[in-house]
This record gives structure tokens, C-alpha cells and sequence, in this order.
């Protein structure tokens, strides 16, 4: 569910007096923050309430995203927020279900882009993701120990501090409106390397059952764009350590081994 804190229409209106919302629907998706899409009789939004302790992480999300668009990346924007609650703008399109050549190459150029513009940018230290990877792997080894032996190299998993990145762009973190990409969910932006970021994405984007054709695909769009040329061998490299590392985080997460199969096979 999408959804641990409700909301009613009445409540909405209160908290932002000034939209004249009309409509509130919860989503199915996600499963820490609660999401709802709002209306107006002219335009949606989406309307977040963060289920965690991280008011600093939200703050520079907003600058973050801020940033990003300034840059000519498509992004949403945070409008305002009241009593806990965070309205943002809401991305034209759909999210792709068959992954074609064109969604490949619109998703390595947007992430080319954005390494750029977040090139600059100072990271913080990733402590707190390092430290959720050895609670996980001590999860999995009590829970699911044959999975816990595909994961156990992770146990060395360093989440090098490099350029601020994204991390998470599957195919549900994305909006394209036709050959238009727009990438959501920045809050949880860490500091990492291009490959990793570029691995997560090609995972995300089913590269691994189209063998080297998207990765050639990516690589030649993305090289044309970034601040440093990536290769083959080692996206690669990181796609392994990229689908076992996201793997370990569903069984962590979800408390079961189906969502960890999909990035396994």
C-alpha cells in the first residue's frame, strides 16, 4: 500500500485552503512514505506525508529537485507544505511495461544530465546505508539462509562517496510521456559512483535479458552527455553488485524472497 496515513478530502482542503481540490486518491505503490494524487477541477498533484524521521533529507530534496529543474531535467517540483504534508507537481505520461530502445536511451541521457548537474554537489556519508546492508544480511541469514549465501559478498559493500546520485531509477520511478522522460522519488539520493547509479538503472530497465543491446544502447547515449565516460566492463561489474544489493533490500524489506527473484534471474 501506498497509504499508512489517512487523509480525507475535508482534512486536504484545510492543510491547502488555496488549490480548491476537488478529488484525493490514494496509490497502490510504495510501502514506507504514504502517497495520495490530488485534483483540482484543472490539474493533479501528488501529495506526500513521510513516514520517517528525516526532516533534513527532505529539505535538500526539495533543493535538490529544485536544482534539477532549473537545469532542464524533468522533475517534480515541491509547491509548499503544511502540517506534515508535501504537495508536489505531477509528471505528464505513464510509466513504461514494455521496455523499447527509445526508453533506453531517453533514461541514460537524463542520467548523463543529471550527473552532471549534481557533479558539484557535496555528499554526505553513507553510513546509514552501509549500516543497512549488514542489518539486512543479518536478517536474510537468520530468515533465508540460502539466499543470505548469494548475498554474503555484500558484506564488503562500500557505497563509495563520489557525486550525488539518484540510485533507484527502475521503471517505476519513471514517467514518459511519449520518447519524454522524467524521473520521480529523489528523497532517498545518496552519494555514490556514476557506474553504480548507471548500473541500478540498467537493471531496473531489464538490460540483463536483452544481454549487451541496451547496455551498448545506454553507453552510447549516455558517454555523449556525461562528465565521465563510463565502460562496459565496468557497468557490468556494478550491474552484478547492483541487482544483489537491491535483491538483499526486498528481502529485508518485504519480509519474503518474491520481489528478490525478479532481480536474481
Amino acid at each position: 500500500m501506498g497509504v499508512k496515513t489517512i487523509l480525507s478530502l475535508e482534512d486536504l482542503k484545510k492543510i491547502f485552503p488555496s488549490y480548491g481540490f476537488i478529488k484525493i486518491l490514494p496509490t497502490s505503490s510504495g510501502i514506507i512514505d504514504t502517497t495520495y494524487i490530488v485534483y483540482t477541477k484543472t490539474a493533479s498533484y501528488i501529495l506526500k506525508k513521510y513516514e520517517r524521521n528525516i526532516p533534513r533529507k527532505i529539505v535538500l530534496d526539495a533543493q535538490l529537485l529544485k536544482q534539477l529543474n532549473s537545469a532542464g531535467l524533468n522533475v517534480p517540483l515541491c509547491l509548499g507544505k503544511n502540517d506534515g504534508w508535501h504537495l508536489y507537481t505531477r509528471l505528464t505520461g505513464e510509466q513504461p511495461r514494455t521496455i523499447k530502445s527509445y526508453h533506453i536511451q531517453a533514461v541514460a541521457r537524463f542520467l548523463a544530465k543529471l550527473h552532471c548537474a549534481t557533479s558539484k554537489n557535496i555528499c554526505d556519508s553513507n553510513v546509514m546505508i552501509e549500516d543497512e546492508v549488514t542489518d539486512a544480511l543479518k536478517y536474510t541469514k537468520l530468515h533465508h539462509f540460502s539466499y543470505y549465501k548469494k548475498f554474503e559478498f555484500l558484506k564488503h559493500f562500500s557505497h563509495e562517496d563520489a557525486v550525488l546520485i539518484h540510485g533507484d531509477i527502475f521503471k517505476d520511478n519513471t514517467i514518459f510521456n511519449h520518447k519524454k522522460v522524467g524521473v520521480i522519488d529523489f528523497i532517498d539520493s545518496s552519494c555514490g559512483t556514476l557506474s553504480f547509479d548507471a548500473a541500478v538503472t540498467l537493471v531496473g530497465f531489464d538490460a540483463r535479458t536483452h544481454h549487451d543491446y541496451f547496455i551498448n544502447i545506454f553507453l552510447n547515449a549516455y558517454n555523449q552527455h556525461a562528465p565521465k565516460k563510463l565502460t562496459k566492463k565496468v557497468v557490468k561489474e556494478k550491474m552484478k553488485i547492483a541487482a544483489h544489493f537491491y535483491a538483499l533490500k526486498r528481502v529485508y524489506t518485504y519480509k519474503n524472497t518474491l520481489r528478490a527473484k525478479e532481480l536474481l534471474r
